[in-house]
């Protein structure tokens, strides 16, 4: 899995039909980081698909150590 180190957070507001890995698409490139938001959202976590104006705290990573982690057929 990835080795990441989470920097700080910072607040997300949903889009409608938002998902833990399209989120984690938007912020960090990678949808199999889905897992670190939804540490970061355990009251949520049952939540498949996002209504609109949820606010979620999203943690921030390293970018470079993001790079770092994806296999080499994904480079």
């Amino acid at each position: 899995m990835y080795d990441v180190e989470v920097l700080g957070y910072e607040d997300y507001v949903t889009a409608e039909h938002d998902t833990f890995d399209l989120i984690a698409w938007k912020k960090y490139g990678d949808e199999m980081l889905a897992s670190l938001i939804i540490e970061s959202n355990l009251d949520y976590a049952d939540i498949i698909v996002f209504d609109a104006g949820v606010k979620l705290t999203i943690p921030v990573v390293e970018q470079s150590n993001i790079q770092q982690a994806i296999p080499p057929w994904r480079q």
